[in-house]
């Protein structure tokens, strides 16, 4: 898809840009497939804010998108392709041929009337799912299952691909789009081709009310905060914040590692993404 500019009638639309969704054949999703979505704000059961700078945005609908393909063998016709406010990829509606109906996310080259299939019996193609032990080595993928059966968890989002670099046994060499390198099961499965709407990341929002919308609030630095309020905060005139940047209850942020070293799914990554 195309990125769609306008011509500066306002400061927000100054320059703000969306993509054109000429790829995208159907507005209203499917009823069945669809439910209702609560708006947690950032509060927990408690109603305490646990996660800042959430709250309000547009009422959604969650698109139950089917990350496990597993109807096998059964030939798939895509209905039409669909925004999905829930995900920065668009979706796909699968109508199959014994009368059931899924979405599935929408790789690049999929259109309305495709046929696509999941199993070993399907043919390389974008949008076809199959097992690791299945796809050919050097090939483009996505939705790519962490567990057998446990449904896509990698690569999801729009304009990601990994790609299929080798496989030795039970398992198969990934690079994702990080630049890491790990072994998965060849058991588990993967989508053909890259996830589409490619020019997401060009998008500008123009203005912070559309963030807004988004269900985002303002993002205050603590060094624009008081001493009370944060371990940056205060100081004469505009300060560094001093020292080495924390987050609000001290923790070291920016480059500070994260991960627990003794994480049991570390053997599986044969080298670290690129710093």
């Amino acid at each position: 898809m195309a990125i769609k500019t306008y011509k500066p009638t306002s400061p927000g639309r100054r320059d703000m840009t969306v993509t054109d969704f000429a790829a995208v054949s159907k507005s209203a999703p499917e009823k069945n497939l669809t439910k209702g979505k609560n708006s947690s704000g950032g509060r927990n059961n408690s109603g305490r804010m646990t996660v800042r700078f959430r709250g309000g945005g547009c009422k959604r609908r969650l698109r139950d998108v089917d990350f496990k393909r597993d109807l096998e063998n059964i030939p798939a016709k895509v209905q039409s392709i669909e925004y999905d406010p829930n995900r920065s990829a668009n979706i796909a509606l699968l109508a199959y041929a014994n009368g059931e109906k899924s979405y599935i996310l929408a790789p690049v080259g999929l259109k309305a009337g495709d046929v696509v299939k999941n199993g070993a019996g399907a043919e390389i193609a974008p949008g076809n799912s199959l097992k690791l032990t299945n796809i050919p080595v050097g090939l483009t993928i996505h939705a790519i299952e962490m567990q057998p059966g446990g449904g896509a968890k990698m690569v999801r989002s729009a304009g990601q691909s990994a790609t299929l670099r080798a496989k030795d046994g039970k398992y198969a060499q990934i690079k994702l789009p990080s630049g890491e390198i790990r072994m998965i099961n060849v058991e588990c499965r993967a989508t053909i081709g890259q996830v589409g709407n490619i020019d997401h990341m060009n998008v500008k929002l123009g203005k912070a009310g559309k963030k807004r919308y988004q269900g985002k609030r303002p993002h205050v630095r603590g060094v624009a905060m008081n001493p009370v309020d944060h371990p940056m905060g205060g100081g004469e005139g505009r300060s560094s914040g001093g020292g080495h940047p924390v987050s609000p209850w001290g923790k070291l942020a920016k480059g500070q590692k994260t991960r627990n070293k003794r994480k049991a799914s570390s053997k599986f990554i044969t080298e670290r993404r690129k710093k």
